[in-house]
């Protein structure tokens, strides 16, 4: 089949999100075709240059976010707009406006986007869509005057939301400039109807959208299914809605234009979910946060993130268990790390194990390999002056000690970068150590965990994003910022080396188990042949003179009905809520799969349904046998299956 793969700020560039899973997962489907379609984030990336590309993406198609408009050389489709296609520009504009104004949860909307406000922004949306296919680029009047007059009355009509009544004219352009950003896609060229043919240019030619996030990614995936009926796929590692928030935190915006976007994004990601045939979160916690902005729970299958676990196969199999009495940090030096608890619990580590000690090792600054020229260097600044504050701290806590009075005192805690020489690779580093600490306060999916369970490593982590459901029980997890907790979780495993043994081996069973590579590549295969076969998209066959071809499709794909009765679940039956208003199957394959006598006297037992084809993708099981430990404020991983 053939994908359309939609990035935003990651594939196919070498630096930004997402690059490496999509690199593997590229790689790992030989056998279908690919058309990347990336947004771009900043001139950096696009210098950076694009990752090497295998033969099975056939073409890549690029557009910027980032630059002061859209132009042709980004893909952007020209034109003026006239009088009346203005006053239709106006009409739609309006009607966007004051469902952003009122909100996710106006008069008749829901909390989570639904209802007459949802129904409303999907409306403006898709008219505005339609108006740029057919005008070219909406760009200029997106940041017009009149733009901004009309998102002025809105803010001023009744049933506005309280901070959107406060908005001033700065924030009015502040949020115009912002929906101009969002809405860009829109206007791309990559929506040509491909005239009825299999050959034609563009997302009308792809069998399948997959959206590697939401937000703007997914807008491409939105209008491909409103023009050719081609299913979307969203796929969210970290929930885009989510960073929109903490975004617009982060970027001192005023009180009014943060909430004027919240309200446009989460619209926008609920329209997202409720067009998406399938949705598939990399952990549980992202689930949540899809579930409470609207995501429909039938439509949601989670696919772990895979990662690569050759590199750590020999560190993972050595019979020695490294340095007993080491604990390993790794990771982004970040406060969101939190160091500073990490170093007071080991104040309280050394009191109990004297000869305990403590390796930092930090990420390399991105600016200093390949793919990071698009970081925020104030960023950078930030981690440098967090990391001078820990080195502050550890060398007050712990002063150089030595063995004897002619030894060379040294700091229990050592902070080094890795691929440096004290550091020079990441599997030694953690095969160096006894025992692996996660001291994070905030956290999406931990890959260092992953990595020290690769590598057959007990663990000792914060109970915050998707810890628990990596973990599933091998290994211990304690309260956030709750350094007592977490010095007594360490002592208990560096007392007890069996102990650390069988955490080790049941959590390196449970890595290769569920977050490898090739398990996250056999899940999208899996999905998107279930895609496929349940919303094929309804070409016409055309022969070489570019005519329509007779009797092309086979006659049962115009059978009315559905070929399946009707189910309480699974993939055969409601997997896509409110696809079909069909009540059961015909009545000429209600008997399929039910014991009985054919015409022909033969009995038909066994038989699956049709729509029984491409088998779900289900949470896999645990490893057996995890230890349930229980300590003063410790408490073991916990699994989170889904249902």
């Amino acid at each position: 089949m053939r994908i359309g793969l939609l990035t935003e700020g990651g594939y196919p560039y070498v630096s930004g999100e997402a690059r490496l899973w999509c690199d593997r997962l590229v790689r790992g489907l030989e056998q279908h075709e690919f058309d990347i379609y990336a947004l771009s984030r900043s001139q950096e990336q696009e210098d950076a240059g694009w990752l090497e590309l295998p033969p099975q993406v056939n073409r890549v198609r690029t557009a910027s976010v980032w630059s002061g408009g859209p132009g042709s050389e980004d893909g952007a489709r020209g034109g003026t707009l006239g009088r009346r296609v203005r006053r239709r520009f106006a009409s739609l504009y309006e009607e966007l406006a004051a469902a952003v104004v009122r909100g996710p949860g106006g008069e008749t909307g829901g909390a989570n986007g639904s209802g007459g406000e949802a129904d409303r922004f999907a409306t403006a949306l898709y008219g505005l869509a339609e108006l740029a296919r057919e005008a070219g680029n909406l760009g200029p009047s997106l940041r017009s005057e009149a733009a901004v007059r009309i998102l002025e009355r809105a803010c001023r009509a009744p049933g506005a939301q309280r901070t959107a009544r406060a908005a001033r004219v700065p924030d009015l352009l502040a949020f115009a400039g912002h929906v101009e950003r969002a809405l860009r896609p829109l206007s791309l060229d990559w929506y040509q109807d491909a005239s009825g043919g299999f050959g034609g240019d563009g997302l009308a030619s792809v069998d399948l959208c997959h959206a590697t996030s939401g937000g703007a990614a997914a807008l491409p995936g939105l209008l491909a299914k409103r023009f050719f009926g081609v299913p979307l796929l969203v796929t969210e590692y970290g929930v885009q809605l989510r960073a929109r928030y903490i975004a617009a935190g982060d970027a001192e915006l005023s009180a009014p234009v943060r909430a004027l976007l919240a309200a446009f994004h989460g619209l926008l990601a609920a329209e997202v979910y409720r067009q998406a045939a399938v949705i598939t979160p990399g952990n549980a916690h992202a689930r949540r946060w899809q579930e409470r902005c609207g995501a429909d729970r039938a439509k949601l299958r989670t696919v772990h993130p895979g990662m690569e676990a050759s590199r750590f196969a020999e560190v993972g199999e050595r019979e020695e268990p490294g340095e007993p009495d080491t604990l390993v940090w790794v990771g982004r030096i970040d406060p969101s790390k939190d160091l500073i608890s990490l170093l007071h619990a080991f104040a309280e580590i050394r009191k109990e194990e004297p000869k305990a000690r403590l390796r930092i090792v930090g990420a390399m600054p991105a600016r200093h390999v390949a793919g990071g020229a698009d970081r925020d260097h104030s960023s950078d600044h930030d981690a440098e002056v967090y990391l001078g504050h820990c080195k502050a701290l550890a060398a007050q806590l712990f002063p150089d000690e030595a063995e004897g009075i002619h030894a060379v005192g040294e700091n229990p805690v050592s902070f080094e970068e890795l691929g440096a020489p004290e550091a020079p690779d990441l599997a030694d580093v953690y095969g160096a150590g006894g025992v692996v600490v996660l001291s994070s306060v905030v956290e999406g999916f931990p890959i260092s965990l992953v990595e020290a369970m690769f590598c057959g490593r007990a663990t000792v982590s914060t109970d915050v994003g998707a810890v628990v459901e990596v973990i599933g029980g091998t290994g211990l997890v304690v309260p956030p910022r709750n350094p007592r907790a977490l010095a007594e979780a360490c002592v208990a495993l560096l007392r007890d080396s069996g102990r650390r043994e069988r955490l080790g081996a049941a959590a390196r069973a449970r890595a290769l188990e569920l977050f490898t590579v090739e398990q996250n590549i056999a899940a999208f295969h899996s999905i998107y042949l279930e895609i496929v076969s349940h919303c094929p998209v309804r070409r016409d066959a055309l022969d070489d003179a570019g005519k329509p071809l007779p009797f092309a499709h086979p006659p049962e794909a115009h059978v009315p009905g559905r070929w399946t009765a009707a189910a309480t679940g699974g993939i055969g039956g409601s997997w896509l809520a409110g696809r079909s208003t069909s009540t059961g199957a015909p009545s000429w394959a209600s008997d399929i799969g039910a014991p009985g006598v054919g015409a022909a006297g033969i009995g038909v037992a066994g038989v699956g349904a049709a729509g029984d084809m491409g088998g779900a993708v289900g949470g896999v099981g645990g490893v057996g046998g995890g230890e349930r430990e229980q300590l003063a404020g410790v408490t073991p991983g916990r699994g989170e299956g889904d249902a």
